[in-house]
């Protein structure tokens, strides 16, 4: 390993998430907590969702799950399974149980993507009974009072064959994210891309027009995540025009005339 990555590694040991609140998300989120509640937060991608969770188990104290949901999820992959091993069998528990057991977060991203009959399992966890049965171990696991469910998803990605029940959604407290004011996202470009403040605030007004930008039917907006990378390489000493193609642009399309109308918007920034 590299002397830089050495240096970075220990510097992500030590160093606590950052996040800026825009409301009363802390707030809230440790009401429910020392409730017992279990917390769905909805918002686009790169909203700061995940990023928000893992500062909370900081604050908290508590050990972190996430699991980012897919098709392919399975209840098992939550719960546990038994593996082979050395002529017999063992059980593993999955991250929900562990989190159970610890007294933990559990962190579900995206939790729409996992197949329905996965997503039940969490159906005795989300209200008044707080338990994880675990059938193939006869076991049932009552959750502590520190143990916590958040799920997240996305609702504009959302369509009928993967929306959220109602009532599902009705099992859990909700907040909605969104991307931070102007002011709150540059403190986070300068704070997590290492640019300074006239930097951070061409990106966030970037930003800010290529999300006011409708025509182009682009599935998701520059998120505050990318604006974070984008400072990140201009930090390095990366021409800021390419920066922003390599890292805001491209990723929103594939469609490369719609790549060219974007990043006229970029040239009128910084210029070709």
């Amino acid at each position: 390993m590299s002397e830089f990555a050495k240096q970075m590694a220990g510097q992500s040991q030590n160093d606590e998430p950052f996040y800026l609140p825009t409301a009363n998300e802390i707030a809230l989120f440790e009401h429910a907590w020392k409730n017992q509640l279990p917390v769905l937060i909805k918002g686009p991608t790169g909203s700061g969702k995940t990023r928000f969770i893992s500062y909370m188990a900081a604050q908290l104290g508590r050990p972190l799950y996430t699991v980012s949901c897919h098709d392919d999820l399975t209840s098992a992959d939550l719960v546990g399974r038994h593996l082979i091993g050395d002529g017999s069998t063992y059980w593993v528990d999955g991250p929900l149980t562990r989190a159970v057991r610890e007294g933990g977060i559990c962190y579900l991203d995206e939790v729409v993507e996992a197949r329905k009959d996965t997503t039940v399992v969490l159906h005795p966890l989300s209200d008044d009974r707080r338990i994880l049965p675990i059938e193939r171990t006869g076991e049932e696991l009552e959750a502590p009072p520190e143990f916590m469910l958040v799920i997240s998803y996305n609702p504009g990605y959302q369509n009928l064959l993967k929306g959220m029940k109602p009532s599902t959604r009705q099992r859990f407290v909700s907040m909605r994210f969104d991307y931070p004011p102007f002011e709150q996202e540059q403190q986070i470009v300068m704070q997590e891309g290492g640019v300074d403040e006239f930097n951070a605030k061409r990106l966030v007004s970037l930003g800010h027009s290529l999300r006011k930008l409708k025509e182009h039917d682009l599935e998701e907006s520059a998120s505050t995540r990318l604006l974070v990378y984008t400072a990140t390489l201009i930090r390095s000493g990366f021409e800021p025009a390419e920066a922003c193609r390599a890292a805001m642009i491209e990723p929103l399309t594939d469609d490369e005339e719609t790549v060219e109308a974007l990043m006229e918007v970029v040239y009128a920034t910084y210029g070709q």
